[in-house]
């Protein structure tokens, strides 16, 4: 080689060294920089610097072990970054730029456990999560998937070097334990979701090593992932932590649940973990420092964004985990924002009037659209913005088909008297009173909204106002008005009144007082009341509710994935449920409750056989509609208008990506990256 071809070659090999150290450029959804990736709005750190170029640096909030020292049972000495941070994390685009660290972001949730699933949106992780366009899906803390050819299995990477929140490694042990000795246990969640079943039977787990892992099912479930990415259970718990406390996995599990001041060590697991995968449940320890003195933390270790630092009746507070998996373009490890501060607040008013005057950041559930006209006029003076977006979900009203009252039992489950309450509905009237007119009438078909398979007869099935049909059904059940007082009588003789008891958090109050007027004006007397979401869920587990009222209906692509809505008792305990002793009468062998009538075994036979079908086959949309004919003959939901609802934003909330739906079922926030908001001034 001549000196001059030495020459430009190391030259050459000068400037690639120079370019590859080079910064990164910051990257923003608003700005890719020319940058492609294969998941919308973030990359694989490696796919991020080959696109770039770069080679990433990372920075720290440089409040970190602060909010860290609040965090009980954490060391006080936190690691170094490269040390907390995974291997492989996660690099997220800002939606407008790199955000500035600090601050807290105020909001409101109704109570306990009441309306508090939009706070914790915000923090949320799984293993994947949906984009913002709510079709496609991305990875979040596991790195990859893959399924195999008939959707009877699909492997899953996970992040070399992920952490918990207090700085123990993540593997596929935490998966394992979380299926086979917290999903699986009846003694820690008593039934098996339905969204963790196919062809009716518990998924299994294959562990190949400790980054990888095999989810595998009894019948083809081409729908699980999308119901899993916007689902609020994670298919993972800590097993360094809780693991010690299962008597199945630690001979002493006992032992130390004594020395810590429980009986055994499932009380322990039902201390931290609730007996659910609900997360909103208070974290009682944090409340009971005598109990937390001889355990550990106070709240079990999680791989969202913040972590639980304060509860009480009054509401939570939570602070950034210091080992969140996820940094931005700029290599700042996020979360931007320190807290998130959830007050609770029962008084509707009150709610509306932190709105108007600006207190709070960011609210999206509970809102009343009735409310929209005043938030809309005082946007500028409370420096907010207000989006009105579409609702998937709509209100929807079950009779109790099992109701403790039997002759009231027997006119309830009566297609003929649902048929009549249906038509009873001024559906039109009821848009322009309760829903600003911006709604449309729908009846409920259990899929929201109405899928491609869904004939215009099915969503408008008995959803027409027509007092003489409804008269006439009502008169041919033997429900007469004997006394002349405009009001009819049960068969027997004896008062008819239905009783419909609500929470804001399912359905406004406008739908509830008018639904109720348009019955009693058909001769059911109907009295509405008010209740908080925990005393109409206590009630409605109890069977002592006359009718249910909550919003209703799921996507198609979530519903393949999770068709508890077709399985008695058609939801879960924070779902509308119907039928509470036919689920008493399955789960005990016919030993308690009412045995359920056929045509429940053949929604539920259809709906799994559906489930295993490929989506846009003639298999999948036959049997799709057929699951809305069995629906609609039966008639256990009545559905009322599909309409909007408010999201609430402060304008000092950057990088707000304005959601595509007002909606529980995509988990609110979660995919909108609300782990990389941040507060200006």
């Amino acid at each position: 080689m001549s000196l001059k071809s030495a020459f430009l070659a190391s030259g050459a090999l000068l400037a690639f060294s120079i370019s590859a150290s080079a910064a990164c450029p910051v990257a923003t959804v608003s700005d890719m920089k020319g940058l492609k990736s294969a998941h919308p709005k973030q990359f694989e750190l490696a796919e991020f610097e080959a696109a770039a170029n770069c080679k990433l640096s990372f920075s720290e909030n440089p409040s970190i072990k602060e909010l860290n020292a609040r965090i009980t049972g954490n060391s006080k000495d936190l690691p170094a970054l490269a040390e907390r941070l995974p291997a492989e994390p996660l690099v997220v685009a800002p939606f407008e730029a790199a955000g500035k660290y600090g601050g807290v972001l105020d909001g409101f949730s109704n109570a306990t456990e009441s309306g508090t699933s939009d706070m914790l949106s915000i923090r949320h992780v799984g293993l994947t999560r949906f984009d913002g366009d709510l079709i496609t899906i991305k990875p979040n803390v596991a790195k990859s998937w893959e399924w195999n050819a008939d959707f009877t299995e699909i492997t899953f990477k996970l992040r070399k070097g992920h952490k918990w929140s207090d700085g123990a490694p993540f593997t596929t042990a935490d998966v394992e334990f979380w299926l086979k000795n917290v999903t699986l246990d009846e003694k820690v969640v008593g039934k098996v979701k339905d969204i963790w079943t196919s062809g009716g039977k518990p998924m299994d787990i294959e562990i190949i090593d400790d980054l990888t892992f095999k989810f595998k099912f009894a019948a083809p479930n081409p729908g699980f992932l999308a119901a899993t990415s916007q689902y609020y259970g994670q298919p993972f718990q800590p097993k360094h932590f809780l693991g010690k406390y299962h008597p199945a996995i630690n001979p002493d599990a006992d032992k130390l649940a004594k020395e810590a001041g429980f009986e055994t060590g499932y009380e322990v697991i039902a201390a931290y973990y609730g007996g659910s995968d609900w997360k909103d449940v208070p974290s009682p320890l944090l409340k009971v420092p005598n109990k937390v003195k001889n355990l550990p933390k106070s709240v079990v270790p999680t791989l969202e964004s913040h972590i639980v630092v304060e509860e009480t009746t009054e509401g939570r507070r939570v602070v950034a985990n210091p080992y969140y998996h996820v940094v931005d373009t700029a290599g700042n490890q996020l979360p931007y924002i320190n807290e998130i501060s959830e007050v609770y607040l029962p008084d509707a008013e009150v709610r509306a009037l932190k709105m108007l005057n600006g207190e709070i950041d960011y609210k999206s559930q509970s809102n009343q659209l009735t409310q929209a006209p005043t938030l809309l006029d005082g946007q500028e003076k409370g420096n907010y913005t207000i989006y009105l977006r579409p609702q998937i979900t709509l209100a929807t009203f079950g009779f109790n088909h099992t109701s403790a009252d039997e002759e009231k039992r027997a006119i309830f489950s009566d297609s003929k008297f649902t048929l009549a309450m249906s038509h009873a509905i001024n559906r039109e009237e009821l848009n322009e009173l309760a829903n600003l007119g911006l709604g449309k009438p729908m009846q409920y078909l259990g899929f929201s909204p109405a899928p491609s398979f869904a004939s215009k007869e099915q969503t408008e099935y008995a959803t027409s106002f027509d007092a003489k049909k409804s008269a006439k059904l009502l008169d041919e059940l033997g429900l007469k008005d004997t006394d002349g007082d405009g009001l009819r009588e049960l068969p027997s003789g004896k008062p008819f009144v239905i009783n419909l008891q609500f929470s804001t958090q399912g359905i406004t109050v406008a739908e509830a007082e008018s639904v109720a007027q348009y019955w009693t004006a058909a001769g059911i007397k109907t009295n509405v009341k008010e209740v908080t979401s925990d005393e109409y869920r206590a009630a409605q587990s109890a069977n002592e509710l006359d009718v249910t009222a909550w919003k209703n209906g799921r996507p198609a692509a979530l519903m393949q994935g999770n068709i508890d809505r077709f399985v008695v008792p058609f939801g879960i305990f924070f779902h509308q449920r119907n039928g509470v002793l036919w689920d008493r009468y399955n789960t005990s062998g016919g030993k308690e409750g009412v045995q359920p009538p056929a045509w429940t075994k053949e929604l539920e036979d259809t709906a799994r056989a559906w489930q295993a079908t490929t989506p846009g086959t003639k298999d999948y949309d036959e049997l799709g509609s057929k699951i809305i004919d069995i629906q609609l003959t039966n008639l256990q939901f009545i559905g009322t208008v599909q309409t909007q609802n408010i999201v609430y934003r402060s304008n000092k909330l950057q990088n707000f990506e304005p959601f595509k739906v007002w909606a529980y079922e995509y988990y609110r926030s979660y995919p909108y990256h609300p782990d990389q908001w941040w507060l200006s001034e």
